[in-house]
């Protein structure tokens, strides 16, 4: 989590002040949003497998009555070298909230939650994981904190695609990953797929709510996207499309 949330800091002294009115995006016909080439399932440049990210972008510009522009960027932070409009997934929480980016109400609850190899006995809270189990952490992580203060054992990883693949392998017996990273692990290796406990629902430094990031919108655009959202939860798009990526969609 220390990463994502440096991540989002870093967004802060770049954020330009002047507002883009909805006027302004109507006229132009186009709404933009920053995402990375090829970070599956939550955004990709391959047309055929866009990610979350790009589907739930996509049907709001649709709703805004505009068309969606993608400015790819690697990593997150540098949507400060461009101009987009929206940052999808920003984390719903005052201590890393840039001042200038206003939120959307939320569309999906998120975390870290644990996942546990093909056959491994569960638990159901980071604070039940026994001694003698090997439980990988992504590095220097809030949840490796959280694993240390357990009688589990705890074996670092630098990335998660490394981490879920470890335990869909039984390298590892369990993992603190987030639910998108081992739905999508599972989609693509139903040979070995892993079982994922929401554990983080009784950790709150590992839980938050997720909106869309605006930039520069002025109170139409953020009302406007409210609207949209609204429309796209109630009729269960936006769960649809995270069906896609096999990721359970936890309405906030």
């Amino acid at each position: 989590m220390k990463r994502v949330l440096a991540l989002v800091v870093l967004l802060v002294p770049v954020l330009a002040a002047q507002a883009r009115p909805l006027e302004e995006i109507r006229a132009r016909g186009e709404i933009s949003v920053c995402a990375n080439p090829n970070a599956l399932p939550y955004a990709s440049d391959k047309p055929e497998t866009p990610g979350f990210q790009i589907e739930i972008a996509r049907a709001l510009a649709q709703q805004l009555g505009v068309k969606l522009h993608v400015d790819w960027i690697v990593p997150r932070y540098r949507a400060s070298a461009v101009d987009c409009d929206m940052l999808m997934d920003s984390i719903v929480r005052p201590d890393v909230q840039a001042p200038a980016l206003k939120l959307s109400v939320p569309y999906h609850a998120s975390g870290v939650a644990l996942v546990f190899g093909p056959g491994k006995k569960t638990v159901a809270t980071y604070r039940e994981l026994p001694a003698g189990m090997k439980v990988g952490v992504m590095m220097s992580s809030v949840a490796s904190l959280i694993v240390s203060k357990t009688p589990a054992s705890m074996v670092p990883f630098g990335f998660e695609d490394d981490l879920v693949t470890a335990v869909g392998k039984g390298e590892v017996d369990a993992g603190a990953i987030s639910p998108a990273t081992a739905g999508y692990y599972n989609l693509k290796n139903p040979d070995r797929m892993v079982t994922v406990v929401h554990a983080e629902d009784s950790e709150p430094d590992l839980r938050w709510l997720v909106a869309v990031g605006l930039r520069r919108a002025d109170e139409a655009l953020v009302t406007a996207v409210n609207g949209a959202l609204g429309k796209l939860l109630r009729d269960e798009t936006i769960g649809a499309i995270y069906k896609k990526y096999a990721v359970d969609h936890r309405n906030p």
